[in-house]
């Protein structure tokens, strides 16, 4: 049964990242345009792809800590220098909007962890 479970998760992980591709896919055919609160997140998280993180450069109208801004540039820079991409390319809003769905798979499995955690598989059985 063991066995099972990791075919289930991964089968469950799978089909959560593909509608998520799927998702972000349209979305950002259809979204070409920062929207809502990525007015204000989108050229912070590009200054701080820019290499530029003086508090200077604060927008004060971001009350969230820089957390994923850090976190977005752990993960494009190197890709950057692996695939050859451009600053233009590695610094656009798809490819920012790219690591909130990394960040979504991520959050699945901590979902699953927690659930695990939380409702213990009976032994016995």
């Amino acid at each position: 049964m063991a066995q099972l479970e990791g075919y289930y998760f991964s089968a469950a992980l799978s089909c959560t990242f593909l509608v998520s591709c799927l998702l972000f896919s349209a979305f950002s055919r259809a979204l070409r345009e920062p929207y809502m609160d990525e007015i204000f997140h989108l050229p912070q998280a590009q200054r701080y792809c820019e290499g530029r993180f003086s508090p200077a450069q604060w927008d004060p109208m971001i009350t969230t800590l820089p957390g994923l801004y850090l976190v977005s540039v752990g993960v494009v820079k190197p890709a950057s220098w692996i695939f050859g991409w451009s600053e233009h390319v590695v610094c656009s809003i798809g490819m920012l909007r790219f690591v909130n769905l990394l960040f979504s798979v991520g959050n699945f499995y901590l979902l699953y962890l927690l659930f695990r955690k939380v409702q213990p598989r009976n032994k016995g059985t």
